[in-house]
């Protein structure tokens, strides 16, 4: 029977106490309209205490522990004061809304919690009328402080988010693959625009960004004369051979000539063209720069662009790192997978990391290997620079060694290193880099404790300690020990027998033979005389 009811606001703790209950009709529509009704709702329950929060940051850190099930000093203080003990003349039952701060609060203060449905009638019933049974709270104040911490609390949330680092990362790479599409379409664009004009300069800068600043320095072919040719080579990575190249050609074009008010349209959209295509590269600046920050590992084993698209498409880099290396070689290809699960056929054997340098240079043999051995490298970066708290692109750097050995192992044979054993080095390296001396690193140990090099062998080691330990108990002791060797019946019979073939020989040796066995002789012995 619910005693006493616990409802948590934006505004602080309150405890009301209850005085009518209806548990057998408590789902009848009466009972509902009861609870709607304020003047009766007003006899189920009083105010007992009250205690509202001093500032708006209290607010915030009271809900945070509601909303994970703490129970604080505020809150354990509050009950603890306005609830006595538990006994069995008056038991004290608080109905509370969230079932794990109801068991934190049962094993804080031993106070009995209900979570059942009357209980949560009653605190939907007090928050219907929270505004009018609350003392000292006027109409609004309620929805104020609801509002205000509803922002407060989400902004929190947002703050306190661990993809919020990898968003930016998301972004970008999206952006940078969009402005590639733009860009080679607007080019073609300016191309097919400006060689209506001047078509021989198409095939004279095949380059996109070159060609929308050349076409937007020279405007009209007419006004192109020497004049021009130093600017022109500047624009054209100082080579005059192509600029002289562009004056020849402009003054015997066959392109026709355009009015002022098309020529001004093709030298705004060349403008436009030209500002995307350095914006692009600021870009590209902005993303090495990011990624280095953000997942230094990753990047240094595979690049910038292809690390971060692997991060875009797991949705962030805490995700990435709960995949499997599985999962990271064919992540990009799922509809090829999906398809050859349908159709039986052969899976795809990489994704996004075939654009990696490292599956272009093996051979048609080995990529399927080498995407699978590069996955699992990057599923290794991945995790180290998402739960690393300083990550550095070292270990990137030695994984990225180790995908260069296992190429040569495929072409020469030789034996790559151990995983165990360039970890490893690469910890034995940052702990000398290290120059803090409160960092208490055992460099006399080994630097993995986890990682065992050949633990196989090790094994093999102790077994065949023991048995040469047990050869040489054996060559001291004088009754070595005979190891037990399964015999077949026929063995056994034949051991049985010659058992006692033994036993008769030593009993006639000593002349010690059996009374009944003389006495057998001499029957056989009579029956023969008869």
């Amino acid at each position: 029977m619910v005693t006493h009811v616990l409802f948590e606001s934006a505004s602080g703790y309150a405890i009301f106490e209850v005085k009518l209950i209806e548990d057998i009709g408590a789902k009848s529509s009466t009972v509902q309209d009861s609870i709607k009704d304020l003047a009766k709702f007003g006899k189920m329950v009083s105010l007992m205490s009250f205690s509202p929060f001093k500032s708006a940051a209290e607010a915030l850190e009271n809900a945070n522990d509601v909303s994970e099930g703490i129970v604080n000093d505020h809150l354990k203080n509050l009950l603890e004061l306005n609830l006595a003990k538990t006994s069995k003349k008056s038991p004290v039952v608080l109905a509370v809304s969230d079932s794990v701060l109801a068991s934190n609060i049962k094993g804080a203060i031993n106070i009995n919690c209900d979570v059942s449905e009357a209980s949560q009638e009653l605190i939907r019933g007090i928050r219907l009328h929270a505004s009018k049974l609350l003392k000292g709270l006027q109409t609004d104040d309620l929805k104020k402080a609801q509002l205000g911490l509803g922002h407060s609390y989400s902004r929190a949330k947002l703050k306190f988010n661990v993809n919020r680092i990898d968003n930016m990362i998301i972004q970008a790479i999206a952006l940078l693959d969009q402005l590639d599409k733009d860009v080679n379409l607007f080019s073609m664009r300016i191309r097919e625009w400006y060689g209506y004009h001047f078509p021989e300069l198409v095939r004279l800068v095949p380059d996109n960004h070159q060609y929308a600043r050349v076409a937007q320095y020279i405007g009209d072919k007419d006004t192109l004369d020497e004049e021009k040719l130093p600017d022109l080579a500047a624009i054209l990575d100082n080579d005059s051979t192509v600029a002289q190249n562009i004056l020849d050609a402009a003054r015997g074009s066959m392109g026709s000539s355009l009015s002022e008010i098309d020529m001004l349209n093709i030298s705004a959209f060349a403008t436009r063209v030209v500002s995307i295509s350095e914006y692009r590269k600021s870009l590209v600046s902005y993303l090495t720069e990011k990624m280095n920050l953000v997942a230094p590992s990753l990047t240094a084993l595979l690049g910038e662009r292809i690390g971060a698209r692997l991060i875009s498409h797991a949705g962030s880099l805490t995700n990435l790192s709960k995949y499997p290396a599985s999962t990271v070689q064919i992540l990009g290809a799922e509809k090829a997978l999906f398809r050859a699960l349908k159709t039986k056929g052969n899976t795809p054997k990489y994704g996004l990391i075939y654009h990696s340098t490292f599956i272009g240079r093996a051979g048609p043999k080995h990529k399927g290997r080498i995407s699978r051995f590069l996955a699992n490298k990057c599923s290794i970066a991945s995790r180290i620079d998402c739960y690393s708290d300083n990550p550095t692109s070292k270990f990137g750097e030695a994984l990225r060694a180790q995908v260069e050995e296992r190429l040569n192992f495929f072409e020469t044979g030789a034996a790559p290193s151990k995983n165990a054993d360039t970890m490893r080095k690469v910890l034995e390296e940052l702990a000398l880099d290290d120059d803090d001396d409160d960092n208490d690193v055992d460099m006399e140990g080994p630097a993995l404790t986890t990682l065992e090099a050949s633990p196989k062998k090790e094994k093999k080691d102790k077994k065949k300690k023991r048995k040469s330990d047990a050869m040489d108990v054996d060559e001291d002791s004088e009754e070595p020990s005979a190891k037990k060797v399964k015999l077949s019946k026929e063995e056994k019979k034949a051991l049985k027998k010659a058992k006692k073939e033994k036993a008769k020989a030593e009993a006639a040796d000593s002349g010690d033979v059996p009374k009944k066995k003389k006495e057998r002789k001499e029957k056989k012995e009579k029956k023969i005389k008869a």
